[in-house]
């Protein structure tokens, strides 16, 4: 029952938290924010520090904590990340109607340097969603259409180079590209994405039942209590339980956009973007890797996973 106490502990941890956040101005933030990024920039560097970081399925992302316990600096770098670009971008002067090519481009720079040192981590799947988080923002604050179309082709091309140059390790090279054709390596790259496949179909509309499910309890599908997450879901409620989980998820998305769309500033409105680009890419991203639509990144489903 260790996940289960570890998951009540994090419920109680999310209401206190969500509790002060209800009662913070978010405008107040704005004074502390280079303060908040710095810090989330030093901790990035932690894991590399012999003694301190861990590495945990061939990424280095990790800071180990006494009890056992441990944090990934990326998590802190996500909200840093959002809340600078949201700084930046609704610095606008009182003639202007989108922001000037120079602040959207100290806002890429403010995006690309924790991207580079996640990267050396080895953890692509955070890539990933600071990418998109800051494509979103950049196209919400009304820049000029060329930046995310530049951005959108800069990225194809980044991601092309990182291969033939080698800068990403073989088996993430073969995780991103194995959903594309996931009967070529079954016993390798596609390995997990074809066990999560055989879990979720077998579930048919109603499942197994809860802790019945004979893939996800029998251990032929690897960490399904973070990453495949949605297979136990699919494999033991069936469709039906995981259309409720995706539609309550879609909830939480709903609710984020009115937010962006009801806040009374640009900044407000930038910050509430990048966290529903956060969201929704990660969730998306778990959910579809799962289902074998999307490569396999290692990106746990955000409120369901364990890990808090």
């Amino acid at each position: 029952q260790s996940y289960l106490k570890r998951h009540l502990i994090n419920v109680a941890i999310g209401i206190a938290l969500g509790f002060l956040a209800s009662r913070i101005d978010y405008r107040w933030l704005r004074a502390y924010t280079p303060l908040i990024y710095g810090l989330s920039v030093f901790l990035l560097f932690l894991p590399f520090v012999p003694g301190v970081g861990a590495r945990i399925a061939g990424a280095r992302a990790w800071i180990d904590l006494p009890g056992g316990m441990t944090i990934q600096p990326s998590e802190f770098a996500k909200v840093a990340v959002i809340l600078m670009m949201a700084v930046l971008l609704s610095e606008k002067r009182d003639i202007e109607s989108e922001p000037r090519d120079r602040d959207v481009l100290l806002s890429l720079m403010v995006a690309v340097l924790p991207i580079l040192i996640i990267l050396v981590q080895n953890d692509t799947g955070t890539v990933l969603i600071l990418g998109s988080v800051a494509l979103s923002i950049i196209a919400v604050s009304g820049a000029r259409t060329r930046w995310v179309i530049g951005l959108i082709g800069g990225a194809i091309i980044g991601v092309m180079l990182a291969i033939q140059l080698g800068l990403l390790k073989e088996y993430q090279v073969q995780r991103l590209t194995s959903f594309m054709n996931p009967s070529a390596d079954v016993t390798n790259a596609a390995y997990n994405s074809n066990q999560a496949r055989i879990a979720i179909g077998g579930g048919g509309w109603f499942g197994y039942g809860l802790f019945q499910g004979p893939q996800t309890q029998g251990k032929f599908v690897p960490v399904n209590e973070s990453d495949f997450i949605f297979t136990v879901v699919g494999e033991e409620l069936g469709f039906l339980g995981a259309a409720v989980l995706i539609v309550l998820l879609g909830v939480v998305l709903w609710r984020a956009v009115v937010i962006a769309y009801r806040a009374d500033d640009l900044f407000g409105r930038l910050v509430a973007t990048g966290i529903v680009a956060w969201l929704a890419f990660q969730m998306f991203e778990n959910i579809g890797m799962s289902l074998g639509i999307m490569p396999i990144t290692g990106i746990p489903l955000p409120l369901v996973s364990a890990g808090g």
